[in-house]
Order: structure tokens, then sequence, then C-alpha cells
């Protein structure tokens, strides 16, 4: 769940500063990306040459990097995080939280985060009993942050009771057990299909196209990072992908790519066949490599199987469907066309008239269109955004 997200975390000046190492480790671990922030008592506990080390960043202090002017925004890491965890929380820090008490960077970008905030409270027996500190916390509670609660044990003071930050592993899964109960696709299989596939006309040579499988990838991605699991069916490609909520089945042709569509096809919620399918194949594929002899060669092909086409017909109350269209001419027209006669429920619209989109690019420009006839269309953007504009315009069908 946390593979590729992006977390934030503040360290304020508390013993329980040393756990945060064993976090970020934990963290990191998972795949996601560390950024951290501390308080300058903080670095009275734990050195941040240590925190920068494990989260692979600059540790990051105070406003100013240094004397030439340059400095740190609040506001660009506010936007930056994914989840935003204080841990250890004390007493002192929850309550400038609490009451907008802005004098360091941590509370500063702690109010421009935009978004989930959770906080790990570390301090003695008699500070986190006090009054004062539970109103702190039910006042932050109350703006939507999330508390982990402080654990029962030693303290080092020597006394024994609540107080003692909870452990990192405990900290990682209320951390996982939220985000999986927030996600907007959790419990959602999701078939993709991404890149070309070869149709073979001897052992050497083959029948192919321009497709990379970056977009599909990118899509597969997204939707993982979601909650959902994902069956990624890839046609020939030099993408690999990590994310343990994705499946990856590779294939060559497009006779092998319906055959593992089919296999999870009634299975799936969810299909995207973002991949570019050989629309012919040769009649017959040599067993030998064919030489160089006339001055002409001609070659019989034949229709593949139209995969869009055959699961359009199988699909069954519930699931959703998006397509892909790439055009160079008639281009929402086509689309149409396409949208109904494959059973979609969303097609998305390249145009090779438009610079920067279609094959072979990290960028992509599209056109969203629905059975209602509804067109949205985006700028000219990396795959990796335009991957979240295809999964929310999903997202937002699904909860119609």
């Amino acid at each position: 769940m946390l593979h590729g997200k992006k977390i934030l975390i503040g360290v304020c000046g508390s013993i329980a500063a040393y756990k945060t190492a064993y976090l970020i480790r934990l963290l990191v671990k998972e795949g996601a990306h560390v950024k951290v922030i501390m308080t300058p008592s903080s670095t009275h506990f734990i050195t941040p040459l240590t925190l920068s080390t494990l989260s692979k960043n600059p540790v990051i202090i105070d406003y100013f990097k240094d004397k030439t002017g340059e400095w740190n925004s609040h506001v660009e890491l506010g936007i930056w995080a994914d989840y935003f965890l204080i841990a250890p929380a004390s007493a002192n820090s929850i309550a400038k939280f609490a009451n907008g008490i802005c004098d360091n960077l941590l509370v500063a970008t702690y109010l421009s985060a935009r978004c989930p905030v959770f906080i790990a409270p570390a301090m003695d027996l008699d500070m986190y009993r006090h009054p004062t500190t539970k109103a702190n916390l039910e006042k932050l509670e109350s703006f939507g942050c999330k508390l982990i609660q402080a654990e029962y044990g030693e303290l080092a003071s020597g006394l024994v009771g609540e107080g003692r930050m909870a452990e990192p592993e405990n900290i990682l899964k209320f951390l996982t057990d939220n985000i999986k109960k927030n996600s907007p696709l959790k419990n959602k299989r999701t078939l993709i299909t991404a890149g070309p596939t070869h149709e073979a006309i001897d052992p050497v040579r083959f029948i192919g196209n321009h497709s990379t499988g970056k977009m599909g990838y990118a899509i597969a991605e997204v939707m993982a990072n979601l909650g959902s699991d994902v069956e990624l069916i890839s046609g020939p490609t030099q993408l690999s992908c990590q994310h343990p909520n994705i499946k990856l089945t590779r294939v060559t042709s497009s006779s092998e790519m319906y055959q593992a569509c089919k296999s999870v096809y009634q299975e799936s919620h969810i299909v995207i066949l973002s991949a570019a399918v050989a629309d012919y194949r040769p009649h017959e594929v040599s067993v030998q490599k064919l030489k160089k002899q006339a001055a002409k060669m001609s070659i019989d092909l034949e229709k593949t199987v139209d995969i869009a086409e055959c699961l359009g017909k199988q699909k069954k109350t519930g699931q959703f469907s998006v397509g892909f269209a790439l055009e160079t001419e008639h281009e929402l027209e086509n689309a149409r066309k396409k949208l109904q006669s494959k059973n979609f429920d969303l097609i998305v619209l390249n145009s090779l008239q438009d610079e920067g989109a279609g094959f072979g690019h990290d960028t992509n420009k599209i056109k969203i269109i629905d059975k209602m006839d509804r067109v949205e269309e985006y700028g000219l953007k990396p795959k990796s955004e335009v991957a979240k504009d295809i999964v929310n315009s999903i997202i937002k069908r699904l909860n119609e």
C-alpha cells in the first residue's frame, strides 16, 4: 500500500526520535519516498545525518538553506506529500499544531499540508494524561488528524504507563490499514493490457508497432496505489514494475494476449485495454529464416483476434471497461464508433496530429469520451499524470 507514496515525516524534540530511524527504514523498504523535517530541538536526540542517510533525502530543519537567500518552501513540502506523519510528536509541538503557533518550519508545513496527517505522541505519563494535552489531541482529531495512540510501557523518566511513542511496526500497520480503508479501489480487481504485440513472420522477423507500453504501465501503478489488485498483461517492452499489487504477465503475440486476458477477464471488475494489438498477422509462419532472393516478396495476412470485441461480448453487469483509440483523422467520430462497437464505458483518444502524444513519448494528450457522449479534454502532460486523469475519470463514473 505504500509503494510509490510520498511520505513526509516530522520529528519533534523527544527521546523517542531514535525510533524514527527504524520507522524510516520500514517505510523505504515498503517502497515509499520519504522526506524528513526536524525541529531544531529534535537534532539533540538524533542527528540529521542519520535520518538523511536512511531516507535518501536531505533533512530539512530551517526556513533558510544558507546565506545565499535560498529557502525551504513549507508550501511545496505540504503539496508534495501524500501523507504527513509526525513521529514523535512532543507535547510542545502538539500544542502548537492545535493552536496554530507557527514558529518553526515543521508547524508551517503542517498548516500548509493538504494531505492526511498522522500524529504519534511521545511524552511522559503525566504530560500525556494532562487535560491540556488531551484537549489539544482532541482538537487535532476534530481537524481530521489521525491519532496513533501512545503505548503503555517504561518511560524515559523511569515511570511506567502510557506515553511511549507507538513502535515503528505498529505505526506502519496503522498507516497501511488507514490507507486500505480509504482506498477508492480497494477490493477491485483490474485487468490492464499494455505495449505492442509482435506477430512472427519467421524466427527472426515480426509485424509490430511503435508502442512502448509506458501508458499502460503508468495506469497500472496508479490503480495499484489506489488499492486495486492489478493483472498487467504486457506485450514486448523494456519496462518492468515492482509494485506488490501488480501481477505482470508477459506475452508476445495477439493470440497469447487474448488467452491471458480470457483467463482473468471474468473475475475482473475493471478492464483497461491500452495495448496496441496488431490487426493482422502472417497466415503462415516460416519455421526457417526467409532468405532475401527475389526483388519483391509478398506475405499473406489474416486478421488477428479482436480482443476488445470478444471481451465486450462477454461483459457482465457491473464490469467497467476502458478502451483506447489512436487516430490520425476524424478522431472523435472514429473514437465514438469504437466506444459503441466494443461495448466500452469509456474511451481514451490520442491523436497523432498532437505533438508529444502517442507512441514513444513520455508525454500524452488525451480526450476521454463516455457512453453519455461527455468529452473531457486534457492538455499535454507526462504519462504519469495522464494516468491519474484516466483513473480519476474511471472512479468518477464508478461513483455515479
